[in-house]
């Protein structure tokens, strides 16, 4: 350590000293002393401002801690004492500007010191409150846009707007397998884009009535749809791992059929068949049956390629169950499917008091052309043969 960083962690250590007996003045003195031989030393700066702002001098205060973020933006202690000044001072908006700057610095929970807990909990509650004020505000000045377009789909610009005021984030795509650029990352897409759909929804009845068996007693044909070997990381999954609270019954796994299911329901597996069901041979088609315990949450995660959808339509739904894809929230609705992109970030929860069970099964992305799709189907199988 150097001459002059000894002076200055010796001043700052008598300053928070001076500063607990509550002698401000003498403690800004010491740090004002080690400042003239020290002048580029963000802490005697950052601290003269926690001098300042006990004595009431907020100007000062204010000084300071520029003075201290132009020697180091990612000062966390100085955004966060500049967002409470700014708020002191009745800079609101100011304010929660500043404190989004030291919410994105701060350190993670276990190395945040227990003093700073609280501020840091006030820095987001400013912070959210600015935001929706200011979701607020832009929906008042879009309302003009959307009066005299009133016939259009506004979905995708209210979530625009409120991702530019902070009150949602962005979600993109984020395959664990395969991703396939330039595909929109659309979390629902348009049921227009499956006419078969009410073919899928009609046959809601035939398919329950050969799922409903299987429901019978603790469900043994059921098995553990998260079932992580030894030695892999479970990350999310580490309650739900190798745990019946979420089961499932599979008819296609993996690209394969699974012929003694597919004999149990032979009349769903021959509806399945007549689908466009995504073609990748050791990848899919995948089609089950999805069983979700009462009060129990499926963690947001990820699915394994954009080049895919899944479709989801409920057979038992006892109570409020829901369903999210990035900023868009859904309620389950008996025999109404959807398809949705499970590469953005997905969750789901059973809040009824009995199970949940829906069937859910995958396709091609409608957006890929015909040499796209064979494309993939080669990837994914070199891909396997490599990994053999």
């Amino acid at each position: 350590m150097s001459t002059e960083s000894a002076a200055a962690h010796t001043a700052v250590a008598t300053a928070m000293e001076l500063l607990r007996r509550g002698d401000a003045r003498a403690a800004l003195e010491a740090l004002h002393a080690a400042q003239a031989s020290d002048p580029a030393n963000a802490e005697l700066r950052v601290h003269k401002a926690l001098a300042h702002r006990a004595l009431g001098n907020i100007t000062e205060a204010l000084v300071e801690l520029d003075a201290t973020i132009a020697l180091d933006p990612y000062h966390f202690l100085a955004q966060l004492s500049k967002g409470a000044l700014l708020e002191r001072v009745g800079r609101q908006r100011a304010a929660a500007s500043v404190y989004r700057i030291a919410l994105k610095i701060a350190p993670t929970a276990d190395k945040l010191p227990p003093s700073l807990h609280s501020p840091l909990q006030r820095a987001r509650e400013v912070a959210a409150a600015d935001a929706e004020a200011l979701a607020v505000h832009l929906r008042e000045k879009l309302g003009p846009v959307r009066a005299r377009n009133h016939t259009d789909d506004f979905r995708r610009m209210d979530e625009c707007l409120d991702v530019a005021a902070g009150t949602r984030r962005v979600f993109n795509a984020e395959p664990v397998l395969l991703h396939v650029p330039r595909l929109p990352a659309i979390p629902f897409f348009d049921r227009a884009l499956f006419p078969w759909f009410a073919d899928l929804e009609a046959a809601t009845a035939t398919i329950r009535e050969e799922l409903l068996p299987l429901l019978a007693g603790d469900m043994p044909e059921f098995a553990p749809y998260v079932a992580y070997s030894a030695g892999t990381p479970v990350n999310q999954f580490a309650q739900l791992n190798h745990s019946r609270l979420w089961s499932s019954y599979w008819l296609w796994r993996d690209g394969e059929r699974q012929e003694e299911a597919i004999a149990r329901c032979p009349r769903t597996a021959e509806l399945l068949s007549g689908l466009p069901m995504a073609d990748q041979p050791h990848f899919a088609p995948t089609a089950l049956f999805s069983a979700l315990a009462p009060h129990t949450r499926i963690p947001p995660h990820c699915g394994s390629t954009n080049a895919r959808l899944l479709v989801h339509l409920p057979l038992v739904l006892p109570g409020p169950a829901g369903f999210r894809v990035g900023n868009e929230t859904r309620q389950w609705r008996l025999g109404e499917a959807w398809a949705f992109d499970d590469t953005i970030e997905h969750e789901a929860w059973n809040d009824a008091d009995a199970l949940r069970v829906i069937l859910i099964f995958d396709i091609w992305n409608p957006l890929l052309t015909p040499a796209e799709r064979e494309s993939i189907t080669c990837v994914l199988s070199a891909r396997a043969d490599w990994y053999k």
